[in-house]
């Protein structure tokens, strides 16, 4: 199979709009709970579907009073919290078009957007975002005015606004339809200046209610989600909408490293996340069962977990005796992991990057099925998915309805359907570019199998090939060295080179734990660098993850770099992508020091 597409299961009215997912909503039970704002402290504050739209009239008339046409960009750059979402729904409901930055963007990144979109108005969270955009307002021509919500911005809209009559926002929310664009989205970028993607109403309102009823014993009427991801970023923002439309009560969490605080707190019946949580969830899970001494019982329990969902997929299922471990590590271990994620959560969807076939059946193993899928900004956010009843894990699933996914004769992923952006914004040669006649091409390398479920294999553009012509993915060898809990980031080499080499750092917040559940005394990463049982350790898991690959694609030297690559040095993207080209140029002197003697003497 190399082609599939399939049908919508729900057609919206060609003049419908994301303000009718939200009015439906409220319609069905005004007095519902929609979102719940948390006090910091571990409380939530229901609101009611009505009580949310009256906020979101009354933000929506302060952006009319304050000038915003209908079509007129409007600027958010805050980190996930309950006013990003207020926000997004008033900028609908006035007409225009909202446009998120990063909350860790630069000035000249923030610069660029803002002049590229034509924002009018920006809403900042705090004084530091105020002063990093203040930096480059003057090369700002359209922006007119910047609000902070931590300085009262959102009750300075509201108080501006008091005067504009209903009839006006009940106007223009129905100015757009299903082919009106609904927001921009700057991808992040691994090269070059990002790019803008411009995604209607109808790409968010027609994949939501199709992804709704594909998926309804996941996403469900009386469900809880919180959302902890940037909201900068499509995948969360996608949820965002998502929520809405299914019904589910929504929650914010602005703080990644406190998250599971949150998620004991909310107890959301579903979690959506990007791989590298869950691999903090089992390393942290594992060192703190260390710290207890109970070591030997977590691993006992993990091998159970992994053994006991594989057999899942065979046509006997687990044997009797592994039903019974099964149920006894239950109660040791799963039970408790369960709690650190809120105690109600069954599923949870993974994007942004591979999860691994380990993890994936870890987590089913101890309740939570992790229901991987694919997408990018281009295709606001999902195109396939894994379903509860039609998994395979190690896979990115099927097409959701209205969606279609061709490979290419070079195996590159091509998309259509109701999820395809309209072009980048400003920008008709990357647009161009970008398309094969009406298929979207990805960049990304993948596989079909005959039931339809897609597997990525790779991306194009970071294909190396050796010295001997061979040519290597570095995402599978990446992703398998990045999940253990020494290792922070990971970069494969040896484009033009003899054979496949990594630079690797460590993971400042995952060192102490390790060094302490193999009974090591404290060392900074500097220190730990040079560290032979670290190193050894290193070695090991590189030595795993070449099980994956050939001999010739196998990593045969790496070595541990100084510091850690970030947002804030250049080196990520917000998404937590490596900025390759950046990298490989500045780290030449290292990857050349890994082929000065061409002797292999690690990662067996």
């Amino acid at each position: 199979m190399d082609e599939i597409t399939i049908p919508q299961l729900v057609e919206l009215p060609p003049t419908s709009n994301m303000n009718d997912v939200l009015a439906q909503r409220v319609a069905k039970d005004p007095a519902a709970t929609i979102i719940e704002r948390t006090d910091g402290a571990g409380g939530w504050t229901p609101l009611t579907g009505a009580a949310f739209d009256a906020e979101v009239v009354a933000v929506a008339k302060g952006l009319v009073a304050k000038g915003v046409e209908p079509g007129d960009a409007v600027g958010i750059m805050s980190k996930t919290r309950y006013e990003w979402t207020l926000l997004d729904f008033a900028a609908w409901a006035a007409g225009a078009v909202p446009v998120p930055i990063y909350e860790t963007s630069s000035a000249e990144q923030v610069q660029w957007i803002l002049t590229d979109a034509d924002v009018r108005l920006l809403v900042v969270e705090t004084p530091d975002h105020a002063a990093t955009v203040a930096e480059v307002s003057d090369d700002a021509p359209a922006l007119r005015e910047v609000l902070t919500i931590d300085q009262g911005g959102i009750d300075a809209l509201v108080a501006a606004g008091a005067d504009v009559p209903d009839d006006e926002i009940a106007r223009r929310r129905a100015l757009a339809n299903l082919d009106d664009l609904a927001t921009i989205i700057y991808t992040s970028g691994t090269t070059g200046r990002p790019k803008g993607a411009e995604l209607t109403h109808g790409n968010f309102a027609s994949l939501a209610v199709n992804a709704v009823e594909a998926v309804p014993t996941v996403f469900t009427e009386g469900g809880r989600t919180l959302l902890f991801l940037p909201l900068a970023h499509v995948f969360a923002r996608f949820v965002e909408v998502l929520a809405i439309a299914a019904g589910t009560v929504l929650g914010h969490w602005g703080d990644l490293k406190t998250v599971t605080a949150g998620l004991e707190s909310f107890r959301p019946t579903y979690i959506l996340a990007v791989p590298r949580v869950f691999e903090k969830v089992y390393n942290s899970a594992e060192q703190k069962a260390a710290a207890g001494g109970k070591l030997k019982i977590f691993h006992w329990a993990a091998a159970t977990a992994i053994e006991w969902s594989r057999a899942l997929d065979t046509p006997k299922g687990p044997s009797l005796w592994l039903n019974v471990q099964h149920k006894v590590a239950d109660k040791l271990v799963y039970s408790k992991l369960r709690a650190v994620l809120g105690g109600q959560a069954r599923h949870a969807v993974s994007g942004g990057g591979p999860l691994g076939e380990r993890l994936g059946h870890f987590f089913r193993g101890l309740g939570l099925t992790v229901l991987e899928g694919y997408g990018l900004t281009e295709s606001t956010a999902p195109t396939s998915v894994n379903r509860p009843d039609a998994t395979k894990i190690g896979t990115v699933g099927t097409q959701l309805p209205g969606c279609g996914v061709k490979l290419a004769p070079d195996g590159e992923i091509l998309l259509r359907g109701i999820h395809i952006f309209r072009g980048y914004h400003n920008n008709p040669e990357a647009t161009a570019e970008a398309f094969d006649g009406e298929w979207f091409r990805t960049g990304d390398l993948g596989t079909l199998d005959d039931d339809g479920f897609l597997t990525i294999t790779g991306r194009k553009k970071e294909i190396i090939v050796t010295a001997a012509g061979k040519n290597v993915a570095p995402a599978v060898l990446e992703d398998r060295i990045r999940a253990h809990a020494l290792v922070s980031q990971c970069v494969v080499v040896g484009d033009n080179r003899p054979f496949i080499g990594a630079l690797v750092t460590l993971d400042a917040e995952g060192l102490p734990g390790w060094l302490k559940m193999h009974g090591k005394p404290e060392m900074t990463p500097a220190q730990a660098k040079d560290d032979p049982d670290v190193l050894a350790a290193l070695d090991a898991a590189v030595a795993r993850a070449n099980k994956a690959v050939s001999k010739a694609e196998s990593i045969r030297k790496f070595a541990v770099l100084d510091g850690d690559l970030t947002i804030e040095n250049g080196y990520l993207t917000p998404k937590q992508s490596v900025r390759r080209h950046v990298f490989v140029k500045d780290f030449a002197a290292e990857i050349d020091k890994l082929y000065e003697d061409t002797r292999e003497t690690s990662a067996r």
